[in-house]
């Protein structure tokens, strides 16, 4: 009798709505209709500052094609660890700051260094996708802490989801798709009471330097005053964000302590040998140039402003977001699915956003850890998600085609 092997568990792991809906607008706008307006993906109309791309060709031209050691090259950390102390007032030393092919690859390699067997991560329920996506893949059991109804979290409320088989907190702030920002009393009583339950943090700050109310926390940064024996954030930041670098990949971890540092270091040899080198010199002439990182902070600030207040003004949307690139609206009113409303805004005024069940996915896991059923949180149909990172103009119109859509899909209500 042959036996079938069990199904690998990455296989039960689906693709998010944001690769449906990239390939899905594309295909459109491959249509005979025109230009898509994509709100869909976080790409910036910016560009990295031009000393970038001429490192990058610099390094190649010299041969600077080698491999380097898997935490990157010595000369990126030391600006990194300099970055890290004077504008996140994080403490981090060279031996604990690893180069990333992009903060994904890193918060993956990460979450794969200090995962346990059977143990529980606590994600928000309104999520990133790729989050839920990345602790799956490091065998974690994720458990979905509740936000208010302005998605914030409430310190409380995400201890009460815990369980004893709770070992890693992932905090997000300013959010992917949310856009909220923590601020320090909320972070700093999350991190007391993980410290007193041995947690480990995971702080994901790729829109560190995109913060429009209140001002960016590093959860590190309250750490900073004790002993390494004693510290729980890992914390990892991007360049495709504050640098515009999306294609360049490139980001970096800091962990908490040597330990998990030589871990992430085993991990990351498995994984990716070392960072590619021409990439890394680019991001020394990235870190040599970080005040480009405010002003395009202020280009984003500035699509905000100009532009959310008519989905505010609309009902569509609370408040302005707080920070990030993204907006989640509840387009309720219209009468449609987040699904079906994302698919005709699409089709009929070549917009494309995203459906907010992708970022809200609840899987159900069996006793090796593949996902056996996988649904959306029933308050997230209402929901979509657009980045207001884009050019002035597509923003612009974007939003006036969907207001324009919901309007339309009001008045066939009455």
């Amino acid at each position: 009798m042959t036996m079938l092997s069990p199904v690998p568990i990455a296989s039960t792991i689906p693709l998010s709505w944001l690769h449906e809906i990239f390939y899905a607008a594309a295909e459109e706008e491959r249509g005979a209709g025109g230009q898509v307006a994509k709100l869909h993906v976080g790409e910036p109309y910016f560009n990295p500052p031009p000393e970038v791309a001429d490192a990058l060709v610099a390094a190649v031209g010299r041969g600077e094609t080698r491999y380097t050691p898997v935490d990157g090259l010595l000369e990126l950390r030391e600006l990194i660890v300099a970055k890290l102390r004077t504008a996140n007032g994080i403490d981090a030393s060279v031996s604990r700051v690893f180069v990333t092919p992009g903060s994904c690859q890193g918060l993956a390699s990460l979450l794969k260094a200090i995962a346990e067997p059977g143990a529980e991560i606590l994600l928000p329920e309104l999520h990133w996708p790729v989050h839920l996506q990345q602790a799956l893949l490091a065998g974690l059991r994720p458990v979905f802490y509740p936000l208010g109804p302005d998605y914030r979290p409430d310190p409380e409320a995400v201890l009460a989801a815990a369980g004893p088989a709770t070992r890693v907190l992932l905090l997000n702030s300013p959010a992917n798709p949310s856009g909220v920002v923590m601020d320090a009393s909320a972070v700093g009583q999350l991190l007391h009471a993980a410290r007193s339950r041995c947690w480990r943090v995971v702080s994901d700050e790729a829109y560190e330097h995109f913060v429009f109310d209140g001002e960016h926390v590093s959860p590190a940064s309250l750490e900073r005053g004790l002993p390494e024996s004693e510290r729980i954030v890992h914390s990892t930041f991007s360049f495709s964000k504050s640098m515009a670098m999306t294609g360049y990949r490139l980001g970096y971890v800091v962990t908490a302590d040597e330990r998990t540092a030589s871990t992430l270091r085993v991990v990351q040899e498995a994984n990716i040998i070392g960072p590619s080198t021409p990439v890394q010199h680019a991001g020394i002439a990235a870190m040599r140039c970080l005040q480009a990182a405010e002003t395009h902070g202020e280009l984003v600030r500035a699509n905000r402003d100009a532009v959310l207040p008519a989905l505010v003004a609309a009902g569509l949307l609370p408040e302005l977001p707080s920070g990030g690139w993204y907006a989640t609206l509840d387009i309720a009113r219209s009468g449609l699915d987040a699904e079906t409303f994302a698919a005709r805004l699409l089709r009929e005024r070549r917009v494309a956003v995203v459906p907010g069940t992708g970022f809200a996915l609840q899987p159900g896991l069996d006793g090796t850890g593949a996902v056996r059923s996988i649904e959306p949180a029933p308050w997230s149909h209402r929901l979509v998600r657009i980045a207001f990172c884009v050019g002035p103009e597509v923003l612009r119109e974007g939003v006036q085609r969907l207001l324009d859509f919901v309007a339309e899909c009001d008045a066939s209500h009455v």
